[in-house]
């Protein structure tokens, strides 16, 4: 198991430079990058993007200036006319007067020791954001999860061992919903029903904890960080829950069907003990098998449109904004963070096959 998990720890490394590098490519030919975004704004068509780069006061010498006039040809869409000295000004505060090679791997050997530099548009680093944010997409992917799996995996055992029955079917209607209404829309129905919409007002709809938070005493801290995060939460468990159900009732019902089960009952042994002792842990393998994949997607993609119904900064939202404003040191960034993240999770998901299942032996694959 030691060698096998240092040749995974080991593979990590070249499939973070191999993402790296196509998204690195991607950018360079995709338009609308920083330059060409202050360049809009000497013209006065920067639009929101823009404005959040003037706000910010990251470039504000350059964009206070009379706009000097050129007849120079430019490579940046919008640049004719403009002073190609200005340009390279612009080139060099964004570190784009380097080559691209240059660029990459300077990022690279800045990224091996947690170096992601400051965003364009905000006077703060990127590590300092990623931090600031980081708890409530914490909270959001360890409930939405943590329950998700809790409902998902005894209720797919029940359909599974109660097949064609009463509880099966009336069990798949809300298996049906859960397909059906994605988590966005029922956050919406949940905000008017219960947020002050228009019938109940219970639950808070912004922000993860109270205004007055830090004077309340810790047992009031909990109750109002479970107050405000409980519609979220909930929004997200019921739009994700069905998928995992299902997932569980068919892997145990192929297992179910196997001979050794028939085998096992032949034998005498008891319903419980066949279930417990021998079909679970090789249904299970399947479903752990997308545990990495399930908490990495719920915590970095799916809550992005829940974070904005429920007004949370969280970190879904940094990297949406990032996208759309071409904020490159935030987005390459998160990436590398949210990848390594997700390779190490994929490597803790291979841990868990051992633990569900002890006859499962790594070491003895060939590589």
């Amino acid at each position: 198991m030691r060698a096998y998990l240092i040749r995974r720890l080991l593979l990590v490394i070249p499939t973070l430079f191999g993402i790296l590098l196509v998204n690195f490519l991607i950018v360079q030919v995709a338009p609308g990058g920083p330059v060409e975004q202050v360049i809009a704004q000497l013209r006065g068509h920067g639009g929101e993007a823009t404005s959040r780069f003037s706000s910010s006061g990251a470039g504000e010498n350059l964009a206070s200036r009379p706009m000097p006039i050129r007849e120079d040809a430019s490579k940046y869409r919008g640049a004719q006319g403009l002073d190609p000295e200005l340009i390279k000004k612009l080139e060099h505060q964004y570190g784009f007067d380097q080559p691209a090679y240059v660029r990459f791997f300077r990022m690279v050997r800045n990224y091996l020791v947690f170096d992601f530099g400051s965003s364009f548009y905000q006077d703060r680093t990127v590590m300092s954001l990623v931090l600031d944010k980081m708890p409530v997409s914490i909270s959001l992917g360890f409930w939405t999860t943590l329950l998700t799996y809790l409902i998902s995996i005894p209720l797919g055992i029940s359909k599974a061992v109660r097949d064609g029955s009463r509880f099966d079917v009336w069990s798949s209607v809300f298996v049906i919903i859960g397909y059906a209404i994605p988590a966005f829309l029922f956050s919406v129905l949940l905000i008017v029903l219960f947020a002050g919409g228009s019938f109940w007002n219970f639950f808070p709809l912004r922000g993860l904890v109270s205004e007055n938070w830090q004077s309340l005493p810790w047992t009031a801290k909990i109750l109002d960080y479970f107050w405000h995060i409980t519609l979220p939460v909930f929004s997200m468990v019921v739009g994700g829950f069905a998928g995992l159900t299902m997932l569980t009732k068919n892997s145990f019902l192929e297992e179910i069907h196997k001979q050794y089960v028939i085998t096992a009952r032949s034998k005498g042994l008891s319903e419980e003990r066949i279930l417990h002792g021998h079909i679970f842990r090789n249904a299970m393998l399947i479903v752990v098998a997308g545990f990495p994949h399930a908490f990495v997607s719920i915590l970095f993609t799916s809550a992005l449109l829940i974070e904005v119904i429920f007004s949370l900064d969280g970190i879904g939202l940094l990297g949406f904004e990032a996208a759309i404003h071409r904020d490159y040191p935030v987005m390459f960034g998160t990436l590398y963070m949210f990848t390594l993240l997700g390779l190490l999770l994929n490597i803790v998901g291979d841990m868990l096959y051992t633990v569900v299942d002890p006859r499962i032996d790594f070491e003895a694959r060939s590589v």
